[in-house]
């Protein structure tokens, strides 16, 4: 076999390439026990990121609009520590944000249980810094996710 069609494109993925080569991968979360699809399945990309958005838009808005009083400087500046307080707070409470909710979205944890205050505040602060967030497996869990425990499902 040529190595350029075993690696494949890097179009293709990696997952395209391993199939090539025979190895499967399975579908995201099977390694973490978790259904296919519907409710308790691992959330995709786009969902994650439409309710990041919203929360982050919800929350520039509130910071513009209540604490800052129209003055943008100091909007940017509360931006991300609203940002952390109110995500702790409705994730500790109701297992979801605004924008997750929308988008039908929950943390949990891996066993399928409510994540802890710990969890949530650690899950959130490595968030607040995006590069775990941005760093994905193979399941697209963040290393924000993996590295409390944690795993954003389908409500």
């Amino acid at each position: 076999m040529d190595t350029r069609e075993a690696l494949g494109s890097w179009i293709d993925g990696p997952k395209a390439a391993a199939e090539r080569m025979g190895a499967d991968f399975g579908y995201r979360g099977e390694r973490l026990g978790l259904p296919k699809e519907g409710p308790g399945s691992i959330a995709g990309p786009g969902r994650r990121i439409g309710a990041l958005f919203v929360d982050g838009w919800l929350v520039s808005l509130v910071a513009y609009g209540l604490i800052a009083r129209g003055d943008q400087a100091a909007a940017n500046l509360w931006t991300t520590p609203l940002f952390y307080v109110v995500t702790v707070l409705l994730l500790a409470t109701a297992g979801f944000t605004v924008g997750k909710r929308i988008f039908g979205l929950r943390v949990v944890r891996l066993d399928g249980g409510r994540a802890t205050i710990p969890q949530i505040l650690l899950r959130t602060l490595l968030l607040c810094l995006l590069v775990p967030a941005l760093v994905w497996d193979r399941d697209t869990r963040g290393l924000h996710d993996k590295a409390v425990g944690t795993v954003e499902i389908r409500a």
